[in-house]
């Protein structure tokens, strides 16, 4: 428990708006490895982790101000891994438009976005085969929640919707997972 002397990581981010170097680095000490554990999550390739997370901390110490104009949207944990969320797109996006030559799924239209490569290297067998069954709203609700352990709150401020919809995506993902997992089984048994 911290005293009441410790800052939180939103007086943190505030401090940090400020351009207080210390704060930075207390941010980062506190939360550097939580948001390196969530991004390996949906990325195994170590490189590509490291370069989200130098990016993402760069976004920090630029934007802080941003943060601290908005401090009753969010915590300063979602609001970083809102940033760091959104950097691992870019760089799966990156990845993709690089990669020579594109899978033929590209050429047909049908190419997985950056969050389906995400996912595919996050769960695998036939709960990850319902989950990709999922509307995208339903799965990236589901992703945030479960897979990246937010709060309904950290997670309504990561995809930019209020919390009373992300409660009910979370109800209708969880029905859908299920039925989804059904058809799955019954397919396999047949």
């Amino acid at each position: 428990m911290r005293s009441r002397k410790t800052p939180d990581e939103e007086q943190l981010v505030r401090r940090v708006a400020k351009g207080d170097q210390a704060a930075f680095e207390e941010l980062y000490r506190r939360t550097a490895p939580w948001i390196a554990t969530r991004l390996r999550r949906r990325c195994a390739d170590e490189q590509i982790v490291a370069e989200v997370m130098q990016e993402t901390y760069l976004a920090v110490w630029r934007a802080a101000g941003a943060f601290a104009g908005v401090a009753a949207d969010g915590t300063a944990v979602g609001w970083l891994w809102t940033i760091a969320a959104r950097r691992l797109v870019d760089a799966f996006r990156r990845r993709a438009h690089h990669a020579e030559p594109p899978p033929a799924a590209a050429l047909t239209g049908t190419a997985p976005a950056a969050e389906e490569e995400a996912l595919a290297s996050a769960v695998g067998g036939d709960v990850g085969d319902a989950l990709r069954l999922l509307a995208p709203e339903l799965r990236q609700v589901l992703q945030a929640m479960v897979l990246d352990g937010l709060s309904v709150r950290e997670t309504a401020v990561l995809l930019g919707v209020p919390e009373g919809t992300i409660k009910t995506r979370a109800r209708r993902a969880r029905i859908a997972m299920r039925q989804n997992l059904r058809e799955i089984v019954r397919e396999a048994l047949s």
